[in-house]
């Protein structure tokens, strides 16, 4: 039973909300946003006590969960030695954090440039790649998401990209989706050739040689949770070593444990692998902002005798360090990336074919680890999305039913914490079925 001071505490915070906060990628008036007062592994709560699973990892980030123990003390036990420092400076924290994630990363690429999150990373991800080629031009995906800053944002595919066209040297290419294959293939190996045959032929008529880079992300999330196609991946590493383009791959939704491995790449033949890794969300779940770019040795080289013109007053910050040794050394200790790969494999992924074989809205499943994606369809053989109406009376339901779902576009995305349960994910199964069986009367 809830108290007159729980329910006054929700209130406050949704006057105070809707008073003084301005929301991201929201038409403010119509914001009616869900309280949240704390949290615990794979589930959140208000003030009234209220629970939810949050099968979202809130904008997912929060790959370790909620609250992990070894994580919060790592940040207090920082904040009472040093809370601050420039990055000027040498600090333990900071060389902890960047050899544990160089240890991941490959024997060539041995320094990173901390940033305050993903889109900064990206963002020098691009600017190091222009000044290692002496070249402009930036090859990315329609189906993409990159982040919300100046070059990172013109980066993107969707629709955020279109009113905030003021980076320049960008052009755009279909990467590889068979489900609504862009280029008339009916298996994967056919869409991972042809995907790659337009990327060979934008890159020529763009001029090789006024390329610097192309940027992946290495399975594309926000977009559909879209895993390549055998072969795609080594095929674009193929291209750019031919023209001396730069392979920059993002890892700040898929990295970390989210596809079931350290850096979501490693499931994949990738050839020699990127020459820059751009991360955030998962290495430290969020605890504190921190993102950076994980750079090859040669590329790095560059920058031993020529000052590198770029830097962040809370690059290496002593907090978000100490969360990320925290958090990858818990990882480890405790299992949680081959967790996140048996749960997916073994649990989430065969609950939501189940739940595709009865449900003739659910189109396609598709993902792994705790990264999946439900295409939502009006139509299956004409595979015709759904109305966004649909997909926010999804959300309303589902959180209804208790739980915190992550949606985009005409998709519901399945992405638990790292360390969600059987019983959890059962519990979101039967969730889902609920939903499901409302949207397949709306189609009906």
């Amino acid at each position: 039973m809830t108290t007159a001071t729980e329910q006054d505490l929700d209130a406050r915070t949704k006057t105070l909300d809707k008073a003084h906060v301005f929301h991201s990628w929201s038409a403010q008036a119509a914001l009616d946003p869900l309280v949240v007062a704390g949290a615990l592994g794979s589930r959140v709560w208000d003030h009234a006590g209220r629970t939810y699973l949050d099968f979202s990892s809130q904008l997912v980030n929060v790959n370790i969960g909620h609250q992990h123990p070894a994580v919060v003390a790592a940040i207090q036990e920082q904040a009472g030695l040093l809370a601050t420092i420039a990055p000027s400076t040498a600090n333990l924290a900071r060389g902890e954090a960047a050899r544990r994630i160089t240890d991941r990363a490959g024997d060539t690429m041995n320094k990173v440039f901390f940033t305050n999150g993903g889109a900064d990373a990206i963002e020098n991800a691009i600017r190091m790649a222009r000044l290692h080629t002496k070249r402009d031009k930036v090859v990315s995906t329609y189906r993409s998401y990159h982040g919300n800053t100046g070059a990172a944002v013109v980066a993107t595919g969707d629709w955020r990209r279109v009113p905030n066209e003021y980076a320049r040297g960008h052009v755009h290419v279909f990467g590889p989706f068979l489900y609504r294959s862009e280029f008339w293939a009916t298996s994967p190996e056919q869409e991972s050739e042809r995907a790659l045959q337009h990327l060979r032929r934008v890159i020529e008529v763009e001029g090789p040689a006024s390329v610097a880079a192309v940027l992946l992300e290495s399975i594309p999330g926000t977009a559909g949770v879209l895993v390549p196609p055998p072969g795609y991946l080594a095929g674009v590493r193929e291209l750019c070593d031919a023209h001396g383009i730069v392979l920059i791959l993002d890892e700040v939704m898929a990295g970390f444990g989210r596809a079931g491995e350290w850096f979501a790449h490693d499931a994949f033949d990738t050839g020699r692998g990127p020459d820059l890794i751009a991360f955030a969300k998962g290495v430290n779940s969020g605890y504190v902002p921190v993102g950076g770019v994980v750079i090859s040795d040669e590329i790095a080289a560059d920058f031993d005798e020529t000052v590198f013109p770029g830097g962040l007053t809370y690059s290496g910050h002593p907090l978000a360090a100490a969360s990320i040794v925290a958090t990858l050394d818990a990882m480890e200790s405790e299992g949680i990336v081959d967790h996140a790969r048996s749960i997916g494999a073994d649990v989430i992924g065969p609950g939501l074919r189940e739940l595709a074989e009865r449900h003739p809205v659910v189109g396609e499943v598709r993902g792994l680890g705790v990264f999946w994606a439900l295409d939502l369809v009006s139509d299956a053989e004409t595979r015709t999305p759904v109305a966004p109406a649909l997909i926010g009376l999804a959300k309303k339901e589902a959180l209804a039913r208790g739980l915190v779902p992550f949606a985009a576009d005409n998709r519901i995305h399945v992405v638990p914490p790292c360390v969600v349960t059987a019983d959890e994910v059962a519990e979101a199964l039967a969730i889902y079925d609920d939903v499901l069986t409302l949207l397949d009367k709306e189609i009906s």
